[in-house]
């Protein structure tokens, strides 16, 4: 597989907002190291830094939804992250959703090793708790054809990220999986889900992840954030829409599409 060759694939048309059926032969993964392997190739060609991560596929709706069978990640590119209450450009995006996440920004750096980390260095490792908007999209024109492989390569649907501030109400003792989110558009509430749609938990959605960058990815760095999920069946939006989401306690998110 040429990395290269699918970086700069995808890479175009992302920018472009065009679609693909697939990646060529000579630049489709066929693993899921030589998808993460293109995705890293993604964000060096792409000019940008990374910001963050993202996981996708963390219910088994959500893994349906694009067919897969298990979890993957994706890299936040800091071009594409938004404050709170931005604007956000649907253009043509064939997703058209908006999904509540629970963000965690990690404070130490947890590199690759071959023992997996536990829940609790992973946690150890978090310093704040951030809510977020997600409004994914795709490369391919039909993302639930193409595989794991592919989808990892083309980061995982990440498109926009609006990212909030560290939540400063004291959230450690939370039960996440219990905790109610709800999703607001245009006033009115359309979707609701707990963090239990989130491989049970948040955070340990979180420990998942650390393990599977430490693995593929060459591990996380200080200062990065990783999105762990939506708590919600992802919301249809069309230009025009707010979208809120309440988390209740911990605060409400908001953004504009158009």
């Amino acid at each position: 597989m040429n990395a290269d060759q699918a970086a700069e694939l995808l890479l175009k048309n992302w920018n472009a907002v065009t679609r693909i059926a697939a990646l060529p032969e000579a630049a489709r993964p066929s693993s899921r190291n030589e998808g993460y392997e293109a995705a890293a190739a993604v964000a060096r060609h792409s000019g940008s830094t990374v910001a963050g991560w993202k996981i996708a596929a963390t219910s088994e709706a959500g893994q349906r939804h694009i067919n897969v069978e298990g979890p993957i990640i994706g890299r936040i590119l800091s071009h594409r992250l938004l404050p709170p209450n931005a604007s956000v450009t649907l253009g043509d995006n064939i997703m058209k959703v908006a999904e509540a996440e629970f963000a965690f920004r990690f404070g130490t750096d947890l590199p690759h090793r071959h023992e997996p980390y536990s829940y609790d260095e992973a946690m150890a490792a978090v310093s704040s708790l951030h809510l977020s908007i997600e409004v994914p999209d795709s490369r391919y024109s039909d993302f639930t054809k193409v595989g794991a492989a592919q989808l990892i390569a083309d980061t995982a649907c990440a498109s926009w990220l609006v990212l909030g501030p560290a939540v400063e109400k004291p959230w450690r003792h939370i039960d996440f999986s219990a905790h109610a989110v709800k999703g607001l558009k245009n006033g009115a509430v359309v979707a609701e889900g707990t963090g239990k749609a989130v491989l049970g938990d948040p955070r340990k959605a979180l420990t998942w992840f650390v393990n599977e960058a430490s693995t593929y990815c060459g591990g996380v760095n200080a200062g990065q954030f990783v999105t762990t999920g939506t708590c919600i069946i992802p919301m249809a939006i069309a230009p025009g829409d707010q979208v809120t989401i309440d988390y209740g306690e911990l605060g409400t998110m908001s953004c504009m599409i158009a």
